[in-house]
């Protein structure tokens, strides 16, 4: 290995299986000591114990290297700081954080209980901030400043069957990119990724992926990000899947029109359309081929079974 992270305090929320895991494992093969922060709880949240964390600390620990479990919830402020004063009081500093923990409820909009809405906001934006906010209070005072890591998904552009989840996500990329802004003098990096990877919760996503990889597949570029090889590098939001780096855009207008005075309703409904229009949702298409295919392997089945 080559040392991306000698010397440096990780920690990292969701650790106890999946990606975060794997990001725990390749943190700690490059020179990191870590906090394993996961209190274990099923997919939709419940049951929530301690054991994986110190299950995944034991396993670093018989390797050779160096973590702490911590069984918090990041759903609240105190939780966030005791898992990020865990590493502070065990290693005196803390050099980078991932935030990966989160649970999913799905439903479509029109069905959905505010607590399936609560709960998925609350473990993943509101979990985001509050290990984010605990570390950058640390990070601005400390000589290196410091690097935060967000998990977003590429259902932050829309989903059908989980607008808690995709709100979630697309609030964790605008908290990233605040971050970034704001934090930047102190030295302290923030950037996202979106993984497509085989884990218990990609095997909900309502529909099929056109790529997948390994949790290991995304472990390489967080520890990168954790580097300072990448101090330069903030405000981003990177896919990671299988062999593939892609990063997204930056948000910006793309079109603009200008009416003399204040609009009308007539005037937009004549103008609009032709001057600056629409940006296609991408998910409406693939929504549509699939739909197109499943139409033509139905016709092909009624077909053979005439």
């Amino acid at each position: 290995m080559s040392e991306f992270l000698q010397g440096k305090i990780v920690a990292i929320t969701g650790a106890g299986g999946g990606i975060g895991r794997a990001v725990a494992l390749a943190a700690v093969a490059e020179g990191a000591r870590v906090v394993v922060a996961d209190i274990g709880v099923g997919l939709a949240g419940e049951d929530p114990k301690s054991e994986v964390a110190e299950a995944l600390v034991a396993e670093i620990e018989n390797a050779g290297g160096e973590a702490v479990a911590v069984g918090e919830s990041v759903t609240t402020l105190d939780g966030g700081e005791k898992i990020i004063g865990t590493g502070m009081e065990r290693w005196g500093r803390i050099d980078g954080v991932v935030a990966i923990a989160g649970i999913l409820r799905e439903r479509m909009l029109f069905n959905m209980a505010e607590d399936e809405w609560d709960a998925v906001i609350e473990t993943h934006l509101k979990g985001h901030f509050t290990v984010f906010r605990a570390a950058s209070a640390i990070m601005r005072k400390q000589e290196g400043g410091g690097s935060l890591v967000a998990f977003t998904s590429g259902a932050f552009a829309g989903s059908v069957a989980q607008a808690n989840y995709a709100a979630a996500k697309g609030g964790i990329v605008s908290l990233v990119r605040s971050a970034a802004a704001g934090l930047n003098r102190y030295g302290i990096t923030a950037n996202a990724v979106a993984p497509v990877a085989r884990t218990r919760m990609s095997a909900n996503v309502p529909m099929d992926l056109a790529e997948m990889g390994d949790p290991e597949d995304v472990a390489p570029l967080v520890v990168y990000l954790l580097s300072d090889q990448a101090k330069h590098v903030t405000g981003q939001v990177y896919t990671s899947v299988g062999s593939k780096i892609a990063v997204w855009n930056q948000p910006r207008e793309v079109r603009a029109v200008y009416a003399d005075g204040r609009w009308t309703p007539e005037q937009i409904a004549t103008r609009l359309d032709s001057t600056v229009g629409q940006e296609r949702m991408p998910l409406l298409d693939q929504l549509e081929a699939y739909r197109k295919a499943a139409e033509a392997k139905a016709a092909d089945e009624a077909t053979k079974g005439s």
